[in-house]
């Protein structure tokens, strides 16, 4: 009897739904995984009936409340744990809908239908959803620089530039794939020329939410000592508590990073010996190095718009170390022939006494 009772009461409302007044669409816009409200209201009162559904999904039901309690026997799989009231605003008219971990198979026209005594209504939202573009990484081997994003919906763009301007082709296609998820990962390379040179390359990946851009001055070469060594960052001079700090060893070691509202930076525990300290414009001073020091550093400096990266290529000189070492034998030697030296000086002295004093006898005679 109760499912026959609900089967009725589902057609019923079914029915007065569709002869329900309806109102221009709402347009909201959601980011991946996070949680999202669906604004819909009514005149308010007690025994509310509520009925969400998907439109464009052949109107799968997505939450229902009736009876002073939700009513999610025929709520769609999709949604599943994801959805709410806000129960306590119900009789005051609110009947928004809060979705969680929204997913990209969400978008589409929902459906806000709301009955009490004095009259039905509906509303219709249009849900769009946003993956905007958290990060755009650049990287250098040897004569090729790649450009990749990933985790991206709707379909993003991406182009290149120089700074300064130049005649630089990009001729590289871009490559986009889609996940399961259906969030798009976007890549593309260009080989760099060897008749143009200090050029600092950027790359701009953008969607209708948000852009975001990396620039990328090609690969340079330092010469370090086992002292202290100091590695530039490309950035400009603005402080450090504006920008995200990421310093890395042959592109995948952290080295140390900082946020801009952690303080101070954070160092790996591999590299707390070596690291003495970072200048406001993100600049890295090391000591102590040997040769498994000697490699490609890199600086990745960011803010909400622009990660700014830097890649030098250290190399530790030898001849600093041994330098040192020949001069520390060097003196050891030097002070051993001194001594030597002093103690021959001494013995002779001596020596050439011992004879004066063995001829005065005869001399008297």
């Amino acid at each position: 009897m109760m499912v026959v009772g609900c089967s009725v009461s589902l057609v019923v409302w079914s029915f007065l739904w569709m002869l329900s007044p309806a109102e221009g669409d709402a347009e909201v816009s959601c980011v991946f995984m996070e949680s999202c409200i669906l604004p819909c209201s009514f005149q308010g009162g007690t025994d509310a009936v509520i009925h969400w559904t998907l439109v464009t999904a052949g109107n799968s039901p997505v939450h229902s409340y009736y009876n002073n309690q939700d009513q999610l026997g025929y709520q769609g799989q999709h949604f599943r744990g994801r959805t709410s009231l806000f129960k306590d605003q119900i009789s005051g008219g609110n009947s928004s809908l809060r979705l969680t971990e929204v997913q990209i198979q969400d978008q589409g026209r929902y459906k806000c239908f709301t009955s009490i005594i004095r009259g039905n209504k509906a509303s219709f939202i249009n849900l769009q959803v946003d993956a905007p573009v958290h990060k755009v990484d650049m990287e250098q081997e040897e004569n090729r620089i790649t450009c990749s994003s990933e985790g991206i919906y709707p379909e993003p763009e991406l182009t290149w530039s120089t700074r300064p301007p130049s005649n630089v082709a990009f001729k590289n296609p871009t490559r986009v794939q889609q996940s399961e998820q259906q969030l798009y990962n976007i890549n593309s390379s260009l080989i760099l020329s060897d008749r143009v040179t200090d050029l600092v390359y950027s790359c701009t990946v953008s969607t209708r939410r948000n852009k975001r851009r990396a620039t990328l001055r090609e690969l340079t070469s330092l010469d370090g000592s086992s002292s202290d060594t100091t590695i530039l960052c490309s950035a400009s001079n603005t402080s450090l508590l504006n920008f995200s700090l990421v310093w890395r060893f042959n592109r995948s070691q952290i080295i140390l990073n900082r946020t801009r509202t952690s303080v101070p930076y954070t160092v790996s525990e591999e590299w707390r010996q070596q690291v003495k300290g970072v200048s406001e414009s993100g600049s890295l001073t090391l000591q102590d190095l040997s040769l498994k020091q000697e490699g490609i550093y890199t600086c990745e400096l960011s803010d909400d718009e622009e990660t700014n990266i830097t890649n030098t290529l250290l190399r530790i000189e030898e001849r600093s170390q041994t330098g040192v070492t020949r001069l520390n034998v060097g003196l050891v030697v030097g002070a051993i022939l001194f001594v030597v030296l002093a103690a021959g000086l001494v013995v002779l002295y001596y020596k050439k006494k011992e004879r004066k004093r063995g001829r005065r006898p005869d001399t008297e005679q």
